[in-house]
């Protein structure tokens, strides 16, 4: 304190004591009332950090990808977020980054790593391997970034929460539709998405549970996977229909990418229609199907919710809130026969547009 003073006395000089007063009360001012930095930790509960503090909250969300509308309507729930948390006081950036590839392990650490690098004061992350994204989460946790994990699981119990649908009764639902939609034959194929994705994993293993209840179903192949692109997906698709095209009358895919493979294949082999095809998600082309009854089934979940609840959670955590260790988002059925109720065009059709221009 005593340098202080001499600093200050030095640099005014002969000045009168209400001066040099006014100097010492601006040099022991504390950093955090200066409304620039602070911690924000420190705000008191259910008050807005970014309010209380002057500080904009910079909140990371990675999605596995970038390119599907699947992750598209993510980034618009976690947009519609920031507005409301904005408009309610408090000061946040949303900042969307992702590997362009859902199989690029690699890249989505390489982005969490970025944002811990730029100290971010929370993290949202879809993560695109159960376990490779393990040490990445916790190293951030670790550095007092609180993360929320949404879309697929993650193993470990170190994130806040975890916001996602209930997979394995997602798959289940998709067995259950297509032992509904088949006739008396009931052999079915299982297109699998890629290893390590926790959420697709859960949807498998739904429906192969769910398929066991279905009287006569036979399930003629589960152990092949469609990979993360379209393009891989249907080549796989066509080396499954090359193999069992002509001995099965169903088909389950496990999310958007798979289906929009295996729908092209039986387009191309001539089967759509006639093998009865359930997938997971959603996308123009596969809503284009249902309506021409090339598909017979849709799962569908919230992603729109999702980002949504993702950003609010986290926040709400920074703000001292208590959050709920699991949110279900929810699961449904779309089908050719209610497509078009406000429910599911809901689903089908998030407001996407609106909040990503």
């Amino acid at each position: 304190m005593m340098t202080r003073f001499i600093t200050r006395r030095n640099l005014v000089g002969a000045a009168s004591p209400l001066v040099l007063l006014a100097a010492l009360t601006a040099g022991c001012q504390s950093p955090s009332s200066t409304g620039s930095t602070g911690s924000v930790g420190a705000a008191s509960p259910g008050a807005s950090a970014g309010a209380t503090t002057g500080k904009t909250l910079k909140i990371a969300v990675i999605p596995k990808g970038t390119t599907h509308e699947y992750w598209k309507a993510i980034h618009a729930g976690a947009v519609k977020a920031q507005q409301e948390l904005k408009a309610q006081g408090t000061n946040i950036d949303v900042q969307w980054k992702g590997p362009v590839r859902e199989d690029d392990r690699n890249g989505q650490i390489d982005v969490v790593e970025t944002f811990v690098q730029q100290q971010v004061d929370g993290i949202v992350i879809a993560p695109l391997d159960a376990d490779a994204m393990v040490r990445p989460v916790e190293e951030a946790i670790a550095q007092k970034v609180p993360v929320v994990i949404i879309d697929s699981a993650l193993k470990s119990d170190k994130p806040l929460s975890y916001v996602a649908t209930d997979n394995e009764k997602g798959g289940e639902i998709g067995a259950a539709q297509l032992g509904k939609v088949l006739g008396p034959q009931k052999r079915v194929l299982l297109l699998r998405y890629q290893q390590g994705s926790a959420s697709t994993e859960a949807r498998e293993e739904g429906f192969l549970k769910g398929i066991k209840a279905v009287a006569g179903a036979t399930v003629v192949s589960s152990d092949q996977y469609s990979g993360a692109t379209v393009d891989q997906a249907f080549k796989s698709a066509q080396n499954l229909l090359n193999r069992y095209g002509h001995q099965i009358d169903g088909v389950f895919a496990s999310n958007e990418t798979a289906t929009r493979g295996m729908l092209l294949a039986l387009k191309d082999a001539g089967l759509a229609g006639k093998v009865k095809l359930v997938g997971f998600d959603y996308s123009a082309d596969l809503i284009a199907g249902m309506k021409a009854g090339q598909i017979q089934g849709l799962v569908l979940q919230d992603p729109f919710k999702m980002g949504y609840l993702g950003v609010k959670t986290v926040v709400d955590s920074i703000n001292g809130k208590k959050v709920e260790k699991k949110i279900d988002t929810g699961v449904t059925l779309g089908t050719p026969e209610n497509m078009e109720t406000k429910e599911i065009k809901d689903l089908l059709v998030p407001p996407v547009d609106q909040y990503l221009k």
